[in-house]
Order: structure tokens, then sequence, then C-alpha cells
């Protein structure tokens, strides 16, 4: 089956190479013809030629950045424009009217099917902007951020511009590179990346399957740029909506939780990367009959586990060093476990991510008395993650949100105890092979650090649970396993013939399964799609009825 891999952001990362979760699933499914449809930053452009040879093809749309060129749309079109994006914009901020906003994208898009080139010319138009503020400055209007300024319309608008843009996507159809002709899309990552499949889904009854390593729309109600497949953030010049001001940032947050809740809505299968995503996705409306849990492989279950432990009694802590990372607690806590043990030293790993938040981390340091025990190493090296658990006797981490399992997944695989606050993944990540303590708690945290470094046959015992319980979760093979069987169950329930009708005008309806196996096989070229249906085409399970006559094909 072709099936349209719909992404932002998973390139350009040329240090993940073949390695990203994308890559992996095309490679590891080699049955099926994958074809990326990319959204990314202007730095992402030809980012596609550096391409798996397990991709059938790729696409990519400028999502973030400069506006791309196109006309202005005439007066009736751009009348038709202003009604859509009126009607959007206004179940955005109108309590009771939620649920137009579903109906106001696909007008949008109709609109830019049959006007190309002009969407984007109208969203960042002086009209659109009118339309903007009006219905923002609404009576009734939800607005807990305060009444828009003219700089927030001006923002708003320009932001709502970019995320619009895969509605004027030149994606749609049934020809070649179009999605109609495809027997499923995959989302990968959600946001705006499901808003080409959405549309595939109401013109062609294209079903889509979405799956979210950590929630779209978690990570941008923290003021993230999302998490892309594989690691690293979202597409380069993707917004920063932490750093947007106050009002325009509660609208784009309510557009990006209407835009959540209409994919949730629409997609035949969510395979969120852990059973906490799954509980944050139900919160977001999703529907648990259609929610399958698929956690994220990585190669890394192949590794070898680490090496001889250090000679000298040494915590590692890794993270960004942030607030939410919390790792003042972490000092904290080894303040105590020096006091016991004065030869232990704790390696800080992670790049700064709060301006300041170094500094400040050092100057606590020094104030507790640790400071020439404690080793600010920094961000480790791409791929050095390995030496990272090496260096030390036990793992510690100490955040205060655990939104994502794959850090504490690639120290268990080392074979290294660990220990971590109990907050978000880490109870369902670590289970019974790991240590875990309440959150903002320095003595529970020092007690179960000290528990370990005393105990080197627990640590043994534990370590080696941890690296036999993450193998058997983050293997590649049941991710690849999960998907083959997901795929195979989602063609058997939607119709064999793209576009959702007939072959032919008032023909017989399509049927699951319609065609044999085959027909998938044999050789052919990739999306031909004619005559699929004719009895007497080669492969058709009638075929051969109908080459013996008309007798015996009514015979059987």
């Amino acid at each position: 089956m072709r099936v349209a891999l719909l992404t932002e952001g998973a390139r350009p990362h040329p240090e993940r190479g073949a390695g990203a979760w994308c890559d992996r699933l095309a490679e590891g499914l080699p049955e099926h013809g994958f074809e990326l449809y990319l959204l990314t930053g202007p730095d992402g452009l030809g980012a596609v030629a550096r391409l798996s040879p397990a991709w059938h093809g790729a696409h990519d749309l400028v999502l973030w950045g400069g506006r791309p060129r196109g006309r202005a749309p005439g007066a009736l079109r751009r009348r038709q424009y202003a009604q859509a994006y009126e009607d959007l914009l206004r179940a955005l901020v109108l309590p009771g009217e939620r649920a137009g906003f579903g109906a106001g994208l696909y007008r949008l898009a109709a609109s830019a099917r049959e006007d190309a080139g002009t969407l984007s010319a109208f969203l960042a138009s002086a009209h659109a902007r009118r339309v903007l503020e009006r219905t923002w400055r609404l009576p009734g209007a939800d607005t807990p951020a305060g009444r828009p300024l003219v700089r927030d319309v001006l923002v708003a608008a320009d932001l709502l511009e970019q995320c619009l843009r895969p509605l004027s996507a030149p994606w749609y159809g049934t020809g070649p590179g179009g999605l109609g002709g495809a027997d499923l899309c995959h989302v990968v990552g959600g946001g705006p990346a499901a808003l080409p499949a959405l549309v595939a889904r109401q013109l062609h009854g294209v079903p889509f399957v979405v799956t979210e390593h950590g929630p779209h729309l978690r990570e941008q109600s923290v003021g993230r740029p999302p998490l892309a497949p594989g690691g690293g953030r979202a597409a380069h010049g993707a917004p920063d909506l932490g750093g947007t001001p106050t009002p325009a940032r509660a609208l784009l947050l309510s557009f990006f939780r209407a835009l959540t809740e209409e994919t949730y809505r629409q997609a035949a299968v969510l395979t969120p990367g852990s059973a906490h995503d799954q509980q944050w996705q139900r919160r977001c409306g999703a529907d648990p009959a259609r929610t399958r849990v698929v956690y994220e492989g990585t190669p890394a279950v192949d590794s070898p586990a680490a090496g001889p432990e250090p000679g000298r009694p040494t915590l590692v802590w890794a993270g960004a060093l942030e607030p939410g990372r919390d790792p003042e607690l972490m000092l904290h806590a080894f303040a105590r476990v020096r006091a016991e043990l004065p030869r232990a030293r704790l390696v800080v790993h992670g790049a700064e991510a709060a301006p300041g938040h170094r500094a400040h981390c050092a100057a606590v340091a020094e104030r507790l008395g640790i400071a020439a025990a404690v080793d600010f190493a920094g961000r480790p090296a791409p791929g050095t993650l390995a030496e990272l658990w090496q260096g030390g006797t036990v793992v510690v981490f100490s955040a205060l949100s655990q939104r994502s399992p794959r850090l504490l997944a690639d120290a268990m695989l080392s074979g290294r105890a660990v220990v971590s606050t109990d907050v978000g993944v880490a109870r369902e990540v670590l289970g019974p092979t790991g240590l875990l303590v309440p959150a903002r708690d320095p003595r529970a945290l020092a007690g179960a650090c000290l528990a370990l470094l005393r105990d080197e046959e627990r640590r043994s015992r534990l370590g080696l649970a941890g690296r036999l319980r993450a193998q058997e979760r983050f293997a590649v093979e049941p991710v690849i396993a999960a998907f083959r069987e997901i795929y195979l169950e989602l063609v058997s329930q939607y119709p064999a013939y793209p576009g959702g009708g007939a072959a032919d005008p008032g023909g017989p309806a399509p049927r699951p399964f319609a065609r044999p196996a085959e027909y998938w096989l044999g050789e052919r070229p990739r999306g031909a799609r004619e005559d699929r249906d004719r009895p007497d085409r080669p492969g058709h399970p009638d075929a051969a009825a109908a080459a013996a006559g008309p007798a015996l094909a009514e015979a059987v």
C-alpha cells in the first residue's frame, strides 16, 4: 500500500541520519511504499535530497518564515476567504461557537484549492487583519490574557498565516504526489502536520494515523517547540510561544487546542508514545477505543552495557539546565550525600536552557560547600550518551515533569541503576527496576542515592533489570510490528478505491480488500490505479471467470 507520512521538523538533522524514527519506520516496512511530506523552515529546503533509499518520494513545504509568493485573491474569492476565516476565528474566541472550527478550516482549504496561491496572500493582508481584530474584540470573546492591542493583532495574524499554510499545499488530488491517491496517511508529531491529513480525509476519505512522542499541544502549552521524531525540536524557525506577547500566545494556544481536538476526532487511530501521553490525549478528547500505545523504539537497545563503575562514588545527572528539570534539587540532595560519603562526586550534563541558570546552580553549589565535588560538564556531544552513563555509579533524574521516556530509557539501557523523581512517565518507564522519590524532596532523593551507592549488589541487580526492561519496551521490532498491524487493520476497514467512491459513476460500491494480495505483490508502476476494479484485469478475483466466458462468469 502507499503510505503518506506527514511530519514537521523530522529534517534537517543530518547528525541523526538514517537513525531517525521516520527512516526506521520506512526501512522496517519495505512491503509498503512510503512518501514523505515534510513541513520545514526556510533553512530546511533541500533536506529531502538526503533521504534514505527506503522512501519512494518526498515533498516539502516551507511552513515557518517569510510568506511565500502569491497573488492577491479577487473580490469574490476575498469575500469567501473572509467569511471562512471569520468562522474559524469565532470558534477560537467565542465559547459558544467552538464546534465551528472544522467547518471554517475546510472552507478555507476549499477556497485555497479553487484559487491556488492566494491563501497566504489573503491571510497576510490588511483585510484579514481587520477581520481578526473585529472578531477578537467581539462582545463575549474569551480573552483571558487581556484585550488585544494592535501589536497582538499583527503578531497573531502573522503566526496564523504560517500555521495555515498547509491548507494551500499542492498535495491534494489523486494524481502523482497527491494525498488522495494514498491508502492512508500517517501524521508524526501532530500540530500543523495534521492539516493535510484532515483535508485528505475530508476530500477523499483517506484514513490517517497520528503518532505523538509528546503531545504537540502539551509542548506548545509549556512554551517549547514540539519534539521532532527521533529527537530534537521542531522545524527551524518554528515560533517559540514562550516569547510571544501574551494575548497572541493565548489565541495561538486556542488554535492548537481546536486543531488537536479536530485531529483526535477525525483520526482513525492514535498511537501515543507512552501511557502518560495517552492520558493527556484523553483529556483533550481522544477516544480510548481508537488509542493504542506504541513506545518509541531506539536502535540503542543493541548497544553494549556500560563497563566497570568508576573507582570513586559518582552520581550522574542529565537534563537541560532549567527550573523544570530542577537541578537545584539535585544539588541540595548531593550536599546530604556528600555529608555521608565525603568521596562522592556529582557530574551534571546538560545545556543551559534558561538564561543564567548555570550560574545560579554554580552559586547554589558554592553556598552549600560542594562546589569542589560538582562538575558542570555541559551538553554532551551527539552520540556520546553511552560514555556519559559509563562515568557514573548511579544515574539520577530530579525533574518536576518527565514528559519523554527517551532519556530514561537510554540510561536504563546502560545497565546503571537509576533514581528518579516520581513524575510524568518515570513510573511507567522504570517500573520496579529503579528507585522513585517524590519531587522537591532533597531528603528522599539523597536517601535513595545513598542506598544504592552503599549497596553494590543492589545496584547491579537493578541495573540489569532496568536494561532488560528497556530492551523489551523500546526495541525497534515491536514498533514495526505494531504499525504493520495497524496499517492492515485500517485498510481492511476503509474502501479499497481511493477517493471513497466507485470506479465508475453508478457502479458497485467499493469493498474492503476488493483486490487480492497478488495485486500488491505484482510488478506494476507505483501509484497506478487505473482499471483496478475491472473483472477482466489480470489479478482480479474474477479475471479467470471473465476470460472463460459469460456463462462461467455467471456461474462463478
